[in-house]
């Protein structure tokens, strides 16, 4: 018997809708409900034990306030489903939000599904949520964040080189009073690049004063209103800036325009990630560039072997990123 949405909903007497948006991890359904439908699929063949249909792309959120609208990840998603479609292979977009309340009925649905492989999104993954995926048979790759104690196979980006390189290039233009805007949400890529930051200026002998290290939120406009703020009460200025990423250096500096500060002859600033519109912004953006399409296109390959190869060995497979210099960053004037 040849079995799709239409004859499921047949069986279980639940409708075409509600039978897909059981079968796509989306919300709104009954989680007794949308086990009924899965064992159901299961029974009837349609979600098979032994073939993998589809790769789900799975979005995991915490706050929010990270993996959201941001470039990097709408570039990275865009990565993902080009390189699915290229490989033959259908690509599904699942959000999961830590903070509802059937968060963890959704887990387990979405981790009895075997008829798709899973490519989670783990940038505001803790440790501790991660556990729930760690002991998975299926094949599951970890995409943007990786874990010391826990048994994934995990593609992600240099994080403290990355922000070491930056320090060391702005003290070779002569800054000695580098301050770091830091993410007022964190994550693990952020406290991964606070650290890189944290050795580089400790192995040059300089200080990591906490006055040079504010939090900001993580919009442009939110770190714009932010650090406005921050200017209008007189905080001081170290003579060089690093940032979490690009959305709050580009906040910052429409700020420091506003009240007059020049970029990058009274300060400058150095962001991470090498978005659009650090390209455009004026003075153009110094940034980190996260090779965002190849990591797409890495996670995707990583899986697809892992659906071949399920008993490969776990592995952890990091890309060098590349410190684009433009216009916001200039040697200290003396």
């Amino acid at each position: 018997m040849k079995v799709n949405i239409k004859k499921i909903s047949e069986l279980s007497g639940f409708s075409p809708a509600t039978v897909s948006n059981a079968l796509n991890n989306k919300k709104g359904v009954n989680h007794e409900t949308a086990m009924q439908i899965l064992a159901i699929a299961k029974e009837y063949g349609y979600i098979s034990e032994n073939k993998i249909k589809c790769i789900k792309l799975v979005s995991y959120h915490d706050s929010g306030k990270i993996v959201s609208d941001a470039p990097f990840f709408n570039n990275l998603l865009e990565s993902v489903s080009n390189s699915c479609r290229d490989e033959g292979m259908d690509m599904k977009v699942v959000n999961l939000y830590r903070r509802e309340a059937d968060y963890a009925q959704q887990v387990e649905l979405l981790l009895q599904d075997t008829s798709a492989a899973i490519l989670l999104v783990g940038t505001e993954l803790s440790e501790e949520d991660a556990k729930a995926f760690a002991e998975t048979k299926m094949p599951l790759v970890l995409l943007d964040c990786s874990f010391d104690n826990l048994p994934f196979h995990s593609v992600l980006m240099e994080n403290e080189n990355s922000t070491k390189q930056a320090v060391n290039y702005l003290i070779e233009l002569g800054h000695k009073k580098i301050g770091y805007l830091r993410s007022e949400v964190t994550s693990r890529n952020f406290q991964e690049r606070f650290a890189g930051y944290e050795q580089a200026m400790r192995q040059h002998g300089l200080a990591v004063e906490k006055k040079y290290c504010p939090g900001i939120p993580v919009s442009i406009t939110g770190a714009y209103e932010t650090f406005g703020k921050l200017l209008e009460e007189g905080r001081e200025l170290p003579t060089a800036f690093l940032a979490d990423n690009d959305m709050i250096a580009l906040g910052v500096m429409q700020a420091l325009q506003k009240y007059q500060v020049r970029i990058p002859e009274d300060i400058s600033v150095v962001g991470f990630d090498d978005i659009e519109f650090s390209r455009v912004f004026a003075p153009g953006l110094t940034t980190i560039k996260v090779h965002t399409k190849e990591l797409g296109e890495l996670a995707v390959e990583k899986l697809l072997g892992l659906i071949k190869r399920p008993q490969c060995v776990h592995t952890r497979t990091q890309m060098y990123t590349q410190l684009v210099v433009r216009g916001s960053t200039a040697p200290l004037e003396k």
